[in-house]
């Protein structure tokens, strides 16, 4: 039913899946459970007895591991998100093949949330592994060398959260209406909710700064810190009657609302609030001048120096200085080139990641600052540094990484990961395709010994054609390694 040519079913039979359970199943094993404590009375008098302890053999069993990592390497691969992915599975023949099944069905691999489930189960050091694999299948398909990972581009950019423009005006209303929500929820009665004349300042507001005219706008942000600090310090009084279980997410959001309130123009950046339900986002500023600053996490993208391949993602929240970044980024290069034998002894950075040659010892950092004392070689390795912006615009164009829709801090660091992985997934795909072209490439040297000019110059044409377009878009008629060359020819 498929074409085996294809360079997705190709890289389903080279992909270690062996390998990859293995090295995933221990975080998804069960976890043990503390269990509760109970006094039980008896005859004897009481006794402290504990229930539920232990591992628990309940709930339906696990689905495949294949089928699951199948379904994150698909969906950032093709940057889909966890409802797209399961709907095109049920669709895709390529899709079901590439996750170990042997008949196409029609039905739904599983729900949605089970994806991100089993991300959540994984963790971090879980999604490494599924980058690790990538970068193991390329060397074992020969599709990039050893030596080739020992030089690597390392640069940061920023993985903007799901976050609305964090006004001031916008940021006050949102933290009275979950602040009022919750309240009620607990059952605390509250004098006054604010509700209409707050729903008319926020139409106020939204006029005002539409027209720059910011003074009016200054007073009725004023008028909406006002009301916020007296609900605040209503629910302060009155959440003293509530239990202690009551008492804890009530306070937790108090402390967030209470920053909101706080909070001035002037403060420093890493001291503010720009979303309730993502209290870790930074605003950072890349000097960009279409997009001053960027509201997220700063990520750091490690890419193999001549194949392009992605060799280590990580995210840092608070925006560290980029100098700072670069130790723990080649810590994880290292960590997932181990097993390949292969160790980074070469970095070539912008100029943010200067002054940093004495953290980071036993590897050579090469930037522009050192340019005069640089051997010719080490200079054409430094005009190649700015290989790594095109892969930061496919990670955040075609991967997932323009923006984060994973909740907190764990969220940004997995969500960075996959979508490394989803870049070198495709990338895998194109280097079939390349080693796939190189049989007709032997066999046009052969046929052009005894042919005509004008045959000569056919060829040429055929040969510019393909050197164009197949790459670029990847398609199944090319014949790929193992195919007899001359009957793909005839």
């Amino acid at each position: 039913m498929i074409d085996m040519r294809h360079p997705l079913a190709v890289l389903a039979t080279r992909m270690p899946w062996v390998q990859i359970e293995a090295s995933i199943a221990p975080y998804l094993q069960r976890k043990p459970r503390t269990g509760r404590h109970s006094v039980v009375a008896d005859l004897f008098g009481t006794t402290l007895q504990i229930a539920s302890s232990g591992v628990s053999p309940a709930g339906r069993p696990r689905l495949p591991i294949r089928l699951m990592v199948s379904l994150l390497y698909l969906k950032h691969a093709y940057g889909l998100s966890d409802d797209q992915v399961v709907d095109r599975w049920a669709q895709d023949i390529m899709f079901q093949f590439f996750s170990g099944q042997e008949y196409f069905e029609h039905r739904l691999p599983c729900d949605s949330s089970l994806i991100s489930r089993f991300r959540k189960d994984l963790g971090e050091p879980g999604v490494e592994e599924l980058l690790k694999t990538t970068i193991e299948t390329a060397v074992a398909i020969a599709a990039v060398k050893k030596t080739d990972l020992q030089r690597v581009i390392v640069d940061t950019t920023v993985a903007e959260k799901a976050i609305a423009h964090p006004t001031d005006s916008r940021l006050l209303d949102v933290a009275r209406k979950k602040l009022v929500r919750l309240a009620q929820r607990s059952g605390i009665a509250l004098k006054q909710t604010f509700e209409k004349e707050c729903a008319a300042l926020r139409r106020r507001a939204g006029g005002y700064a539409h027209a720059k005219q910011f003074r009016r706008l200054e007073r009725v942000v004023k008028r909406q810190r006002t009301i916020l600090g007296v609900l605040i310090r209503e629910v302060q009084r009155k959440m003293s009657i509530l239990s202690f279980d009551a008492q804890a997410p009530l306070q937790s959001l108090l402390d967030l609302v209470t920053r909101v309130w706080l909070q001035k123009r002037s403060d420093k950046s890493r001291d503010k609030v720009f979303a309730l339900h993502a209290p870790e986002v930074s605003c950072i500023g890349k000097g960009k001048s279409a997009k001053p600053y960027e509201f997220g996490n700063k990520v750091s993208i490690a890419v193999a120096h001549k194949p392009g391949l992605v060799v280590g993602a990580r995210s840092y929240p608070g925006n560290p200085f980029d100098g700072h970044t670069l130790r723990d980024q080649l810590e994880q290069v290292t960590n997932l080139l181990q097993d390949i034998g292969v160790k980074p002894h070469t970095a070539v950075l912008d100029l943010g990641f200067t002054g940093v040659d004495a953290d980071n010892p036993g590897v050579e950092i090469i930037h522009r600052r050192k340019f005069k004392k640089l051997s010719n070689q080490q200079r054409r390795w430094l005009r190649r540094r700015s290989a790594v912006e095109p892969t930061i615009g496919h990670l955040k164009d075609d991967h997932g990484m323009r923006r984060c829709w994973l909740k907190g801090e764990t969220g940004d660091a997995l969500h960075a990961v996959l979508c490394a992985t989803g870049f070198n997934i495709r990338w895998l795909m194109r280097a079939i395709v390349k080693k796939g072209i190189q049989p007709l490439w032997q066999l046009f040297l052969r046929l052009q010994i005894d042919l005509p000019w004008a045959v000569h110059i056919a060829i040429v044409r055929v040969r510019q054609q393909l050197r164009t377009k197949l790459p670029a878009t990847i398609s199944h008629h090319v014949p790929f390694v193992g195919a007899p060359a001359r009957a793909n020819f005839a």
